[in-house]
């Protein structure tokens, strides 16, 4: 499988970092950046068009391990997305000093949110990019896969960074134990 990036503006990335992890906050934060396939082929890089800052009224629930946006707010970023004819790249973070990696939440909820985003945007890919304060973890769901790839990381204007592939390993371990997939089908 090819290397996968995304590629985001300098400016535009030191914006996500201070939204994502502002001075003392014991909250998640997250943010939603659109993106398309780059015209270069190898490795799979996808481009920053455009991001939107979830503000507070933008969750249905937040706490220092989890959160939850409200179906409005949902619903708007997946029209952004099909407006843009772009993909989706969520960014949220982890307020604690454990090095990123998506929390056993973060899994579940991608169980039913992933599926549903690909289904409204005829399949494009969807990235899920968590940071703290040591570093980020980023997942891809491309080519019609249930199960996550890694994304390998992320280019900030000529410099690269590189996720932790610290998830990867736990989900495929989950996934041989059949621990990670809701017991309930989801119901759009």
């Amino acid at each position: 499988m090819p290397c996968i990036y995304l590629q985001i503006p300098p400016t535009n990335y030191q914006t996500l970092l201070t939204h994502l992890l502002p001075d003392g906050s014991k909250f998640e934060e997250a943010a939603f950046l659109f993106v398309k396939p780059s015209e270069r082929q190898e490795p799979s890089v996808f481009e920053y068009i455009d991001h939107c800052e979830v503000p507070p009224d933008g969750f249905s629930s937040r706490h220092s391990d989890y959160l939850e946006l409200t179906d409005e707010f949902r619903a708007s970023l997946i029209k952004r997305a099909h407006d843009l004819g772009a993909s989706i790249a969520e960014f949220h973070s982890h307020p604690s000093p454990w090095p990123a990696a998506f929390s056993y939440s973060d899994r579940l909820g991608f169980n039913e949110f992933v599926p549903h985003v690909r289904w409204r945007l005829k399949g494009r890919p969807y990235f899920a990019v968590v940071v703290s304060a040591t570093g980020f973890d980023a997942l891809a769901w491309i080519n019609g896969h249930e199960a996550p790839v890694p994304l390998d990381g992320l280019f900030v204007g000529t410099e690269i960074l590189s996720a932790t592939m610290l998830t990867i390993p736990q989900w495929k371990e989950s996934d041989e134990r059949n621990t990670l997939r809701p017991k309930r089908p989801f119901l759009w």
